[in-house]
């Protein structure tokens, strides 16, 4: 099964792509996590990247998507996969899919997990209070919900228009939420 895991900031995609992951037994594959791997073990792409970051940069989309291939190439993959957050943007979107295509390992699903904005500021002071984050702030948070809202508010509606979207209520406990993702999976 291969899935893609959609929500704004502080909606539980990580914590629940890890639950998932082990329900399915598939890999569960963040972008974030990808990048900063591929850059502590020096790969060619981690170098890359690197070089990039330190200079104050974005790493570029082709980049990213070069880590991604790579990644599905592992044996782990074979049994389907979760992707945490990515694609966040309508070009990445068309990317994954054109990737997707040309791999034969299309996306089964795209699951979004629905969390009220406010909900998620509340989420999110609780964890800068827990961490000592600073960058969790209402404000910060506000801000960050708002790009989102921009860049992956297109990619929801491309999901949905492919017929591969489902909509699930990321409110209340870790496995009340995990079991109603879990429910929208069995339906494939």
């Amino acid at each position: 099964m291969r899935i893609v895991f959609l929500g704004a900031p502080g909606s539980g995609k990580g914590t629940q792509a890890t639950n998932v992951k082990a329900a399915l037994a598939i890999a569960h594959i963040s972008t974030g996590d990808l990048l900063r791997e591929q850059v502590r073990a020096h790969t060619a792409l981690g170098r890359q990247a690197k070089a990039v970051m330190e200079a104050g940069k974005l790493v570029s989309d082709a980049l990213v998507l070069g880590m991604l291939e790579a990644r599905l190439a592992e044996a782990d993959t074979a049994a389907g996969f979760i992707l945490d957050g990515y694609p966040r943007n309508l070009v990445q979107a068309a990317a994954l899919d054109a990737l997707l295509a040309r791999i034969e390992q299309p996306l089964d699903l795209v699951v979004l997990i629905d969390v009220p904005n406010e909900l998620i500021v509340t989420r999110l002071a609780g964890r800068a209070a827990e961490e000592g984050r600073q960058d969790d702030t209402p404000e910060t948070v506000r801000a960050r919900l708002q790009i989102y809202a921009e860049q992956t508010a297109p990619v929801i509606e491309f999901y949905r228009r492919g017929n591969r979207l489902v909509v699930v209520d990321g409110v209340g406990d870790m496995a009340a939420v995990s079991a109603r993702i879990l429910a929208a999976l069995r339906i494939l």
